[in-house]
């Protein structure tokens, strides 16, 4: 059965990818994008919203809802706009937007004291509603599907993600770049969520001679994690070499260039970069937790990346074994390449999403939510409020600071 998806949002190319594999029509409207997510994202085959403007996102969406058959979504953006709509929506999440909910008070990552978000009592009830009106939510892993399921008795968890085959596979061109000594090359964000900590008391224990290529940019979510940067950087360790963000497009060619890639050292799962990565064939250092597997064809099973343990000298051992020995990480490559290959296999993933699209279509044949008219007529009153006061108002500055003046009065006209 070939459905219409209409979806709305998307972090890390999952939905734009899930486009071009899936057994159904999916129509993807993203949010307007700033600043690095013009570089770290790809804007081929899709749409984005006009406005920043919770109230025109809305209407642009029923104007044309009724051309679909069900409503897909990922970030608390998209959700919103789905839920002010009217629609059944399934939401997906991917990351720490379901560990750090906005409907809970002062919502905490697990690696900060401090909380990553304050939202007064309104906003928290508001996003409840959002979150209990969706018709399913799927998350992948046991990092974000055991959050989901305290909220959610009919979570559903999907441990395969989709790659970009197009662009992340093994014949592509390496970039033209000299190389000195052996690289390792980083493009994710530095953090303490990332395991920077642990990856810099590491690096001063390695005995081997290497440099680190890394993207300078920086997870910044409130004045904690701020602080844990501004002393983290100070000094940067003597190995590390700060590089621009590089394009999406030309991440592969990097990958290529680079002799190891370093992934994250704290959560213990792999994300889109290692993912990635992999599909280049690239060796790749990043930490498994044993006691986190993947479910793949119904088996709990442990991802062969490397180290499964993150403790700084197990790390700094690990580095230099990877330094000296190249029969180790063609080894480690080729373990880390069949997994992917099995865990994001294109058909796969799009059989297994088919079967949620025609599970809940069955059960909602209809993209419009059955409720309560004057309900849905409140929602939106109580959102254009909060655009008016909060948005236009108390983040005027914030926002022509990231967008720039021009680009934020086109936007909000």
């Amino acid at each position: 059965m070939v459905l219409r998806i209409l979806a709305i949002g998307d972090l890390g190319d999952n939905i734009l990818i899930l486009k071009k594999i899936s057994n159904s029509k999916i129509h993807l409207i993203n949010f307007p994008r700033k600043q690095a997510e013009l570089l770290t994202y790809s804007g081929e085959g899709l749409e984005f919203f006009d406005s920043l403007l919770i109230s025109k996102q809305v209407k642009k969406i029923k104007k044309i809802k009724d051309d679909f058959d069900l409503c897909l979504v990922m970030s608390w953006a998209g959700a919103r706009v789905a839920y002010l709509a009217g629609l059944n929506y399934i939401f997906y999440f991917t990351g720490g937007d379901i560990v750090t909910p906005p409907f809970e008070k002062n919502p905490k990552s697990p690696y900060l004291t401090t909380p990553v978000y304050n939202r007064n009592i309104l906003e928290r009830w508001f996003y409840k509603n959002v979150f209990d009106k969706a018709i399913a939510c799927v998350a992948p892993f046991q990092e974000y599907f055991d959050p989901l399921k305290r909220y959610r008795h009919d979570a559903i968890r999907l441990d395969q993600m989709t790659v970009d085959t197009d662009i992340f596979k093994e014949s592509v061109e390496p970039i033209k770049l000299s190389k000195n000594k052996f690289t390792f090359f980083s493009p994710q964000k530095i953090g303490k969520e990332k395991g920077y900590d642990i990856i810099f008391k590491a690096l001063k224990l390695c005995k081997t001679d290497f440099e680190i290529l890394q993207i300078e940019w920086f997870t910044e979510r409130n004045e904690e994690e701020k602080e844990f940067n501004k002393k983290l950087m100070t000094p940067i360790p003597p190995q590390i070499k700060l590089i621009p963000l590089v394009k999406r497009s030309e991440i592969p060619r990097w990958y290529k260039f680079a002799d190891c890639i370093l992934g994250q050292m704290r959560a213990g799962i792999q994300s889109g970069i290692e993912r990635d990565a992999a599909f280049c064939n690239c060796p790749i250092i990043c930490y498994t937790d044993p006691s986190k597997p993947l479910i793949l064809d119904g088996e709990r099973k442990i991802p062969p990346f490397l180290p499964t343990n993150n403790d700084p000298s197990n790390l700094a051992n690990l580095i230099d074994q990877i330094v000296e020995s190249s029969k180790f990480r063609e080894e480690l490559a080729t373990k880390e390449n069949d997994w992917v290959k099995k865990l994001c296999d294109p058909k796969d993933v799009a059989e297994k999403w088919q079967e949620i699209f025609e599970k809940y279509h069955k059960i909602f044949p209809t993209i419009n939510r059955e409720e309560s008219k004057l309900k849905i007529y409140f929602m939106n009153l109580f959102s254009n409020i909060v655009e008016k006061f909060y948005y236009k108002n108390k983040m005027k500055d914030k926002n022509i600071k990231g967008w720039g003046e021009a680009e934020y009065t086109k936007l909000t006209k």
